[in-house]
């Protein structure tokens, strides 16, 4: 009966030579269904493929979410896997993993997550060889060193989700603190994601004028109080939602697609993802996040970025941290 609705039109049988751009989301629990709602609504795949392995479920939020299509620019959405319909995918995003409990770090889920990524990544490099890696999943740090050294592609196209939710919540929390726009303070959380990252105080800025302009030792005490309590408030905040709610979620989908879209639309845009060191601040061979120009290759660039003394310190400390528990395991 449909073929009277729609009636071919026979000058369209060439096929376009543009190239659908295609994405797989390996884990659909909260996160990966934070990062799938969050590119579905912002347009960012032609072809987007959710893989899990509770697979009656997966079902039932791919139907979900394609009874909402009428209201969204098209998208091909699947359940299915690398293998069988994501082959040659331009990005695909890991969320897959063990949840992290309340009062759990991130550093502490290595061992449970790392058995999970090396089922996953062998048919990541079979079927999409080509593709960009997008790891959300934590300890996020290790698990992109582990992806990197698992699938041997290069660094570039080896990224972590990293500090860009860090640093976003950095930005939030200044900007409520000075009564503005989120969007107009600029200031970074580099190194870990997790407990000994670090937060610019001396770069930070808001329309070009220094938050921290003396340097942190010249603040009076009350202010630095006041800006060890916004730091703080950042590191744990995970921690926080997680007491409260089970789990995070929406943020950390924004976050993703933000990288996304910065990966697809080639915008060489600055952002603190994740990848490996090879020698700046004297670290090198560990994954962590400084600020990196990020565009349709992955990682075109790493911003020299001028850190005062201690934090400089701080930094190869945080990567100290990373590289002891990486030597504890095995994979």
């Amino acid at each position: 009966m449909f073929e009277k609705i729609l009636i071919p039109n026979p000058s369209a049988e060439k096929p376009s030579s543009l190239k659908p751009r295609k994405g797989v989301i390996i884990g659909l629990g909260q996160v990966g269904l934070a990062c799938a709602y969050s590119l579905l609504i912002q347009d960012c795949f032609d072809e987007l493929i959710l893989q899990d392995i509770a697979e009656e479920k997966l079902a039932g939020e791919v139907m979900d979410f394609s009874h909402g299509m009428p209201f969204l620019a098209p998208t091909d959405l699947k359940a299915g896997t690398v293998a069988d319909v994501g082959q040659n995918a331009d990005i695909v995003i890991i969320t897959a993993g063990v949840a992290q409990r309340d009062g759990e770090t991130r550093l502490s889920l290595v061992e449970r997550n790392i058995s999970v990524y090396k089922s996953i990544l062998h048919d990541v490099v079979k079927y999409c060889p080509d593709c960009i890696i997008l790891v959300v999943s934590n300890p996020v740090d290790i698990l992109t060193y582990v992806t990197l050294k698992i699938t041997g592609f290069p660094s570039s196209r080896v990224i972590g989700s990293g500090t860009v939710l860090d640093s976003a919540r950095f930005r939030a929390l200044l900007a409520q603190e000075m009564g503005i726009d989120a969007r107009s303070v600029h200031a970074y959380i580099i190194g870990e994601h997790g407990d000994s990252e670090v937060a610019v105080w001396s770069s930070a800025n808001v329309g070009g004028m220094k938050i921290v302009p003396d340097g942190w030792d010249n603040l009076a005490k009350d202010e630095q109080d006041k800006l060890s309590e916004i730091y703080f408030n950042v590191k744990n905040a995970a921690y926080e939602i997680i007491q409260r709610k089970g789990y995070t979620s929406y943020a950390i989908g924004l976050a993703t697609t933000d990288i996304v879209k910065a990966i697809l639309n080639s915008q060489e845009r600055v952002l603190t993802v994740s990848g490996l060191m090879t020698g700046l601040y004297g670290i090198e061979d560990i994954c962590l996040s400084v600020p990196r120009v990020i565009n349709e290759r992955g990682i075109l660039k790493t911003v020299n970025l001028t850190l005062s003394e201690e934090e400089e310190k701080l930094l190869v400390e945080s990567a100290r941290v990373l590289r002891e528990v990486f030597d504890r395991v095995t994979f």
